[in-house]
């Protein structure tokens, strides 16, 4: 669903409305980051995750097309196995970097968040559409894509236009989630290059329209280079082998990357603020972030390690500048401070309870 022109005039959010919950909680990061002295940025452990998660993508790829993996199998595991790489890759690396959270030298981040480049996506579309319109408008109608679905079928906001199918988007939604990323290497990033160029949003990645347009199309022909003809040329497989792997691959990693992302934002306690005729909401930015977001399974430190913090949605939107290794210690903080002041903090305690009461809100949209 594309964003209309008219709806992307910024959003003012009040300054005085919860201005000494912001304050206070921007104080208290503050100091504990000064008091434990610690840099907000990554550490040992995000280095080695890295390295984890990037070969997690890689050397599946490497062992299948040197000829060291040539059963039929082992080649569709190899490639499954690649597609757990790439979502890894995109919560728990590129994320972090392309929010310029990864580390204090920005040519490092610049370096790591263009790894989204290498594995099918386009980092300047990917941080205007998230950096930008997510993290600033979240579940505002109009303005936060991650709420308009490109499918029709699916309705994630109660503004959205109701259709009659949509009652059963409870049931068929998981099944599309697995198309996500397969999104990147097609259509979505031309798309959206475009629609950014006529909202006037691609300056904000500091290069003219030719030169990131001329970036996205080499980006994708290395792509498709490595992915598609290599393996058609050297893997012991027919063709069109390669190319339903390819979409097992896209398919496993869109799946991960849904169910992560969807239950912190479309779950029945978050709320969908509306703003008023002169684009304004009557709400702290930060307090909209902790009315519109959830965590979940917050006590799970595998399933944190795993998908690089973001079952903290909510420090991490308050955040977003710090890196996700820090969100363990900054929860209390936050969790602390919302109850000082009554504001809300919408958590759940485990991952399957945050994906049923995904499911429930789906199915509420989902209702005339």
């Amino acid at each position: 669903m594309s964003t209309k022109d008219t709806a992307l005039k910024p959003i003012v959010f009040s300054r005085k409305i919860g201005a000494e919950f912001h304050a206070t909680l921007n104080k208290r990061v503050r100091e504990y980051f000064k008091k434990n002295n610690v840099s907000k940025y990554g550490n040992v452990n995000m280095v080695l995750k890295t390295i984890f998660m990037i070969s997690v993508y890689f050397v599946p790829y490497f062992l299948m097309i040197t000829g060291v993996i040539e059963n039929f199998w082992l080649i569709m595991m190899c490639y499954a196995i690649m597609g757990l790489g790439l979502s890894g890759i995109g919560l728990s690396i590129m994320h972090d970097a392309n929010h310029g959270a990864y580390s204090k030298n920005k040519n490092v981040n610049r370096f790591v968040g263009k790894i989204l480049n290498l594995v099918g996506g386009f980092a300047s579309t990917w941080k205007i559409q998230h950096n930008i319109l997510h993290h600033s408008y979240t579940n505002v109608h109009g303005h936060d894509e991650d709420v308009s679905p490109p499918l029709a079928i699916l309705r994630f906001h109660p503004e959205d236009k109701h259709r009659p199918i949509q009652r059963f988007q409870f049931i068929y939604a998981w099944f599309l989630y697995g198309f996500m990323s397969l999104s990147w290497i097609t259509t979505k990033d031309f798309e959206q290059l475009y629609r950014y160029k006529k909202l006037d949003l691609t300056k904000t990645e500091n290069k003219q329209f030719n030169k990131l347009l001329i970036e996205l199309i080499i980006t994708k022909v290395v792509y498709y280079a490595y992915m598609v003809v290599l393996p058609i040329l050297l893997l012991p497989i027919a063709w069109y082998w390669c190319l339903i792997f390819l979409l097992l691959l896209h398919y496993v990693a869109g799946f991960i990357l849904a169910i992560i992302f969807q239950p912190a934002h479309v779950v029945t306690a978050t709320d969908y603020p509306v703003q008023d005729e002169n684009m304004k909401i009557d709400q702290n930015w930060a307090i909209h972030q902790l009315q519109t977001t959830m965590n979940f399974a917050n006590r799970n430190k595998v399933l944190t390690w795993l998908i690089g913090g973001l079952n903290h949605q909510v420090e991490h939107h308050l955040f977003p500048n710090i890196c996700h290794v820090h969100y363990g210690k900054l929860s209390k903080i936050v969790r602390e401070t919302a109850e000082e002041f009554g504001v809300p903090y919408h958590s759940e305690k485990t991952f399957f309870g945050a994906l049923v009461n995904h499911g429930k809100q789906l199915k509420q949209l989902g209702k005339a």
